[in-house]
């Protein structure tokens, strides 16, 4: 009896009538599941391979990074690179700017002696007469001019402040010592740089800021005639019921509507109503120590009690006897 065919060795054929069918047998192939299933393309190589029927562990694969990950992370990181180089250019600039505001400040400071704050006791010859002063104008009022009234050697500070609601606001002359930065830096640019003036915005007291002019010098400094004008009225300055110096209100020349009064003062004795004065000229009296009834802003910058003499500018028609 003759075995069945496999399917894969031959096709089967439909014997023709009286015929018999010859298995047609394929010649035999070299091929091995073994070795040429997994490794067709290099059947020399000895295979390793788990027999039928086991397992094996494997290192896990890395994950795959999600796609655009990568893309995110440097992208921030150049964010942070682009943050940490401007702050740096930032602190650079600012260190720029600091060090350009001290050359600036180093550059335009004024040097004049109005500006000096005593350091401690006069030296001998700040109690000599020191003679007067040099011609300089230390504050306006529209058009009239106030000169320095003391010789600017005894100078120790100059300061404004309120002084009263009746009292016409004067013009400084010069840079203000206790200014922000930025504003004497603009003054010292801009301003008066050709002055040798500093003066301090005192504060407190009613009225215009710039009110009263304090001029400070040690006591016994003689005191000249802020303006040309004539002496209207001498009188004394009462504190606390008792008589403290006196005050002078001299009438400008050329300035009739307005009168400008000088207080802690002892007046000179050559001094009467009526005198004809002329600035810087004309001595009228010597600053006097009034420590012991009044504290003065003005000791706030200097070293001493911050004795001076005041001056105001009031309109001549509200002028009261004091």
């Amino acid at each position: 009896m003759t075995p069945a065919p496999r399917p894969y060795d031959y096709e089967w054929e439909t014997p023709a009538k009286g015929g018999y069918v010859v298995p047609l047998r394929p010649p035999a192939w070299d091929w091995s599941f073994g070795t040429d299933g997994a490794l067709a393309l290099a059947p020399e190589v000895a295979t390793h391979l788990k027999g039928q029927g086991t397992s094996v562990t494997v290192a896990r694969m890395a994950r795959p990074e999600a796609q655009g990950l990568a893309y995110r992370a440097a992208e921030r990181e150049e964010t942070r690179a682009r943050v940490r180089s401007a702050r740096r250019s930032a602190a650079l600039l600012v260190a720029a700017c600091v060090s350009l505001v001290l050359l600036l400040l180093t550059a335009f400071g004024t040097g004049g002696v109005a500006a000096r704050v005593t350091r401690g006791p006069a030296p001998a010859d700040r109690l000599l007469p020191a003679g007067p002063p040099r011609a300089q104008v230390v504050a306006l009022q529209d058009t009239l001019r106030i000169q320095m009234p003391i010789n600017q050697t005894r100078v120790t500070a100059i300061g404004y402040h309120a002084s009263g609601t009746d009292v016409l606001p004067l013009q400084p002359v010069g840079s203000q010592a206790n200014a922000g930065l930025v504003k004497r830096l603009f003054h010292r640019l801009f301003g008066d740089s050709g002055s040798a003036i500093s003066y301090y915005q005192l504060g407190g007291g009613v009225g215009p800021q710039t009110g009263g002019l304090d001029i400070g010098a040690p006591v016994d400094t003689d005191v000249y005639a802020p303006v040309d004008g004539s002496v209207m009225a001498i009188s004394d300055m009462i504190v606390n019921g008792k008589a403290y110096g006196v005050r002078i209100d001299i009438q400008p020349s050329g300035s009739p509507g307005v009168v400008v009064t000088l207080e802690n003062l002892k007046p000179d004795p050559a001094l009467t109503v009526g005198s004809t004065v002329s600035a810087g000229r004309t001595k009228i009296g010597g600053i006097i120590d009034l420590s012991q009834v009044e504290r003065a802003a003005l000791a706030r910058v200097t070293q001493d009690r911050g004795q001076h003499v005041h001056i105001e500018v009031r309109a001549a028609s509200g002028l009261a006897s004091p």
